[in-house]
């Protein structure tokens, strides 16, 4: 099995270019909601370490927004209870997909939190600063002091770009990215197979 893993700024597209290559997709933000909403223990740790901030089960977003715009350290904090779930799923996802010939990893944090292997093929998604910030503000929790701390927490932009095996530029129309990421995808499968004889 071929893990590729997308990496690049928030808003990049990351999520768009995942969907386009037909292959399982592992969504570290979709698993992370999931957690919110169904993980009972998630939420007792987090209201034990956040206790002015987490009151209610469900856990909302907007309580964590507080937590962080509050203080930077809170989001150490709800990562380190957070993060071992989500490596958890990620790990249960792999099995379950492992008779698939790729598996597309849409994990913000990537990089950062060690979540790839030394073989995992690296795609950087490039996006336009302006096309980015139109993207972020039609989110639905769209706040930039939250945003910044988010982004502080990402490995800078050009470190990613360096350790990227491919990179798609996501300012393009989306025809012209999907053959792009068509010949991606059949660069990789070849490279894989030769290496193996």
């Amino acid at each position: 099995m071929i893990r590729i893993g997308l990496i690049g700024s928030i808003g990049s597209g990351k999520s768009f270019i995942a969907k386009l290559f037909k292959y399982p997709v592992f969504n570290a933000d979709n698993e992370v909601k999931f957690i919110y909403k169904n993980n009972r223990n998630c939420f007792d740790k987090l209201r034990k370490n956040l206790p002015n901030f987490i009151k209610s089960f469900p856990i909302v977003k907007n309580e964590l927004i507080a937590a962080i715009n509050h203080d930077k350290k809170n989001l150490k904090k709800i990562s380190k209870i957070v993060h071992p779930l989500v490596r958890r799923r990620l790990e249960a996802f792999v099995k379950r997909n492992k008779k698939n010939k790729i598996v597309v990893l849409d994990i913000p944090l990537l990089i950062e939190n060690k979540l790839y292997k030394k073989d995992d093929i690296l795609i950087y998604v490039k996006s336009d600063r302006k096309i980015i910030s139109e993207r972020l503000k039609k989110r639905k929790n769209f706040n930039i002091k939250m945003l910044k701390n988010l982004k502080d927490n990402q490995l800078t932009l050009l470190k990613k770009r360096k350790l990227a095996n491919y990179i798609i530029d996501n300012n393009l129309s989306r025809n012209i990215v999907k053959q792009k990421i068509k010949n991606i995808k059949k660069q990789i499968i070849n490279e894989r197979n030769y290496s193996r004889h």
